[in-house]
């Protein structure tokens, strides 16, 4: 993929967070009204998270039963199919599969309930297993990315999530996550996954111990897998919880620094069509002023999120679709429903 004008580098990426907050909101809104008109996209989605069992331990997280959260679970095949199906009644078209790296859950017991939800449920879109978990299972059991990836492929998986990524910069990822896979390794196993024909999303986790830089040379290296293979849907920023973790941020990001990394974002990512204000990590309040500084989607309905509640998000309980769509219109954009792959749905 080439472009027409010259990218902006990471000096100059860099100096825009210098700019007066409404006049770069404004340059971000120029290109997303652009891209999308008045259009704001959600999804009706399902997030499940089947295990809090995790061998690693990173400093951020606050859903690892191995930290300071001493409860641990594992639902069934059972428990798993039960959720979807009183989710199936609220319209979902996607469910959300992500985990902890759980040392003892077999490999089969993630393809087989894949298959069960895909032989169930053969509409249903499967958004599972983040790079970290695909790093995880193939140290764990042996194979290679491929391998794992192939498994996925023929036992139900539709896309991928982008969680994982964190921060790419390994001197700031070895401190927040040292033993989760490494940014090069993530972002082969996108590349693989790509090159299988499917799509996945990209995250970014900024607002704990990460320089400006670290979050720009993250995006760079984002565009330039999404130059190579297309395979990137969206771009999700996600907004880093103070709460119940081992770094110990005492303030959170202000309002004006979320803004502006979202806004450079969609500066920066120019081959990454949607720019996702993630309400989950940012508010609702705050994903809705989004809008206007370059986001074009703010996900779905989630009905349940354990990983990022844990960590003091007000989001356990997701959003009713008729708040969510009449919070969009309120705030003067049409909300549009889509699919995981960014296909409109006409309901």
């Amino acid at each position: 993929m080439t472009t027409k004008y010259k990218r902006i580098n990471i000096d100059e990426a860099v100096a825009l967070y210098d700019m007066d907050l409404i006049s770069l909101g404004k340059m971000a809104n120029k290109i997303r009204r652009q891209k999308f008109g008045d259009k704001t996209y959600y999804n009706i989605n399902k997030h499940i998270n089947p295990t809090n069992i995790c061998k690693d331990v990173c400093q951020f997280c606050s859903f690892s039963a191995s930290r300071k959260n001493p409860f641990q679970y594992t639902m069934t095949h059972e428990q798993i199919l039960k959720n979807i199906n009183e989710s199936i009644q609220n319209g979902i078209n996607e469910v959300h599969m992500v985990s902890a790296h759980n040392k003892d859950v077999p490999l089969s017991w993630y393809m087989d309930i894949f298959k069960k939800i895909k032989t169930k449920y053969p509409k249903l879109h499967i958004k599972a297993l983040t790079a970290a978990e695909i790093h995880f299972l193939s140290c764990e059991h042996d194979k290679t990315y491929e391998q794992i990836i192939d498994m996925m492929i023929s036992n139900g998986v539709d896309s991928m999530p982008g969680g994982g990524a964190e921060i790419f910069d390994e001197k700031v990822r070895k401190k927040i996550c040292g033993g989760k896979v490494v940014s090069n390794d993530w972002l082969h196993i996108h590349k693989l996954w790509h090159q299988k024909g499917k799509k996945s999303n990209a995250t970014m986790l900024f607002g704990h111990i990460e320089s400006r830089a670290n979050r720009i040379d993250h995006m760079i290296r984002l565009r330039e897998l999404q130059d190579k293979t297309g395979g990137f849907n969206c771009f999700i920023p996600l907004v880093y919880q103070t709460k119940n973790n081992y770094l110990n941020i005492k303030e959170p990001l202000t309002a004006i620094e979320i803004l502006k990394t979202i806004a450079i974002s969609r500066l920066m990512l120019d081959n990454i069509e949607n720019i996702k204000a993630y309400w989950v990590t940012s508010t609702i309040k705050l994903s809705l002023i989004a809008q206007e500084f370059g986001a074009n989607d703010l996900d779905g309905t989630i009905e349940n999120e354990q990983i990022n509640s844990a960590a003091g998000a007000d989001s356990k309980n997701g959003i009713k679709l008729h708040e969510l769509t009449g919070l969009i219109t309120n705030s003067g954009f049409e909300p549009v429903c889509r699919d995981s792959l960014y296909n409109e749905i006409v309901n």
